[in-house]
C-alpha cells in the first residue's frame, strides 16, 4: 500500500479549524432535486456515486471496507436507492446496446459502471447474470470498440477521437473498480489501464496543473473549464483510493504516488484563482467569466478527500471558504444556485433551470467533509 509521505501529527490536525457541514434537512432537499432532475447518462452515473458516498459510505472506495464489498446487503446497509438507479438504467437498456446507455459519448455510459458492479457483487440471486453481463459488455466496448488516440487514450466521443477532461471521472474509476473486484492478473491489468488512461489524458490536456476541456476532433475547447478540472480531479481521486484499497495496492505504489502529485498540482493551480467570496470562475483563470458554484463544490470535495488521504491540510482554508459559499448558495427549495449550465459550458443556469450534476456535487462535497471530520475526531493525539 502506498503510504503518503506528508502526514502531520494527528494532534496538529485536530487543532485545524474545519468549516461546519450542511444541515440534514437541506441535504435531503438537494438529494430529492438530484433524484428528480437527473436523466442523462453521466447525471445518472454521478448520482449513483453521490448516493453511495452520501448514504452508504461503507460501500464506497473511500471506506477501508471497500474491498471486497459484502456478498449480501442487509437492512442497515442496503443501498436501495443506488440499486434502484441501476435497475432503472438496465430496464431502459435495449438488448442490442452494448454500452449501459445508448449515447453519443463513448465515455459517459461507463459512469454507471461502478454501481452496476456493486449490484452484481451484492445480488441476492447468485444465478442472475444480468448485472455481470451489462458490466462486461460495457468493459468490452471500452477495450475493443471505442475510438482511441494513437497513444491509446480512449475517446470521450463515440463518433470521433476526441478527449474531454470529463472522461477522467467516467472511465478510469470504472476500470479500476472492475479490476479491484476481479483480482489476479486480469484485475491488475485493468488497474494499470485505469492509471494509464489518466496519464494519457493528463499528457493531452494538462497545462501546469490546470486542465483544458476538449482536444482533438472537429472542435476544441482550450479553456480551463472549472467543471472539467473538477471531473478530472475527482476521477483521479477515486482511482487513487481504489488502488490504495485493493489487495494489490503494494504493486501500484508508484502509480499512487503519481496520482497524489497530479491531484495536488491540479488543486493547487485551481485554488490560486479562488475569488474573495470563495467561488471559482467558470473558466478558472479568467476572472471575466462568471462565478460557478457547481465546480466550486466538486473541487472542494476533492480537497477534503485529499486532506483525509495524505494529511496535507494546506488547502483546507480554500475548501472551507468554498463550503461556506455553497451553503449560502442553496435556496429554500434545495437547489444550488449560480451554476454553469452543464449542457452549454459557457452560460449560467437561469432562475427556471438547474443543474442536476451540481446537486450531486453538493452531496459529494458534504460526504467528503463528513468523512474527513470523522477522521479528525478519531485520530490519536500522540
Amino acid at each position: 500500500m502506498y503510504i503518503p509521505s506528508l502526514l502531520p501529527l494527528a494532534g496538529a490536525l485536530l487543532n485545524r479549524t474545519l468549516q461546519s457541514g450542511l444541515k440534514d434537512n437541506v441535504l435531503e432537499k438537494v438529494r430529492a432535486n438530484m433524484w428528480d432532475s437527473s436523466s442523462k447518462s453521466w447525471e445518472m452515473g454521478v448520482m449513483a456515486e453521490a448516493l453511495t458516498e452520501y448514504e452508504w459510505a461503507s460501500l464506497s472506495v473511500f471506506s477501508d471496507t471497500a474491498f471486497p464489498p459484502p456478498a449480501a446487503l442487509n437492512s442497515s446497509v442496503n443501498a436501495s436507492d443506488v440499486l434502484e438507479v441501476v435497475h432503472t438504467v438496465l430496464a431502459a437498456k435495449s438488448a442490442d446496446t452494448i454500452t449501459l446507455f445508448a449515447d453519443e459519448s463513448a465515455g459517459d455510459p461507463a459512469s454507471m459502471g461502478c454501481a452496476v458492479l456493486l449490484a452484481n457483487w451484492t445480488r441476492g440471486d447468485k444465478s442472475d447474470t444480468s448485472y455481470s453481463t451489462a458490466a462486461s459488455d460495457q468493459l468490452s466496448y471500452l477495450l475493443n470498440d471505442a475510438p482511441r488516440t494513437d497513444e491509446g487514450a480512449i475517446s470521450h466521443r463515440a463518433d470521433q477521437v476526441q478527449l474531454w477532461s470529463d472522461s477522467v471521472y467516467m472511465v478510469p474509476p470504472f476500470l479500476a473498480y472492475y479490476g479491484a473486484l476481479q483480482g489476479g492478473d486480469d484485475g491488475a491489468q485493468l488497474l494499470q489501464m485505469a492509471y494509464d488512461q489518466i496519464r494519457l489524458y493528463r499528457d493531452a490536456l494538462a497545462d501546469d496543473g490546470l486542465w483544458r476541456h476538449v482536444t482533438l476532433g472537429d472542435w476544441e475547447d482550450d479553456t480551463h473549464w472549472a467543471t472539467g478540472n473538477g471531473w478530472a480531479a475527482a476521477g483521479m481521486m477515486r482511482v487513487l483510493q481504489t488502488l490504495n484499497r485493493t489487495e494489490q495496492a503494494t504493486d501500484f505504489s508508484d502509480q499512487q504516488a503519481h496520482l497524489v502529485t497530479w491531484i495536488r498540482e491540479t488543486l493547487s493551480a485551481v485554488w490560486e484563482h479562488q475569488s474573495s467570496n470563495g467561488m471559482l470562475y467558470n473558466v478558472i483563470d479568467d476572472n471575466t467569466s462568471f462565478a460557478d458554484s457547481a465546480s466550486t463544490a466538486l473541487l472542494a470535495s476533492v480537497t477534503y478527500r485529499m486532506a483525509a488521504f495524505d494529511g496535507n491540510t494546506g488547502l483546507n482554508s480554500k475548501a472551507n471558504k468554498a463550503l461556506s459559499l455553497i451553503e449560502a448558495s442553496i435556496d429554500d427549495d434545495g437547489w444550488l444556485l449560480g451554476t454553469v449550465d452543464p449542457y452549454t459550458f459557457t452560460s449560467r443556469t437561469t432562475g427556471e433551470t438547474h443543474s442536476p450534476e451540481a446537486q450531486a456535487f453538493v452531496l459529494l462535497l458534504h460526504s467528503a467533509w463528513r468523512d474527513y471530520a470523522a477522521q479528525l475526531k478519531t485520530a490519536p493525539t500522540s
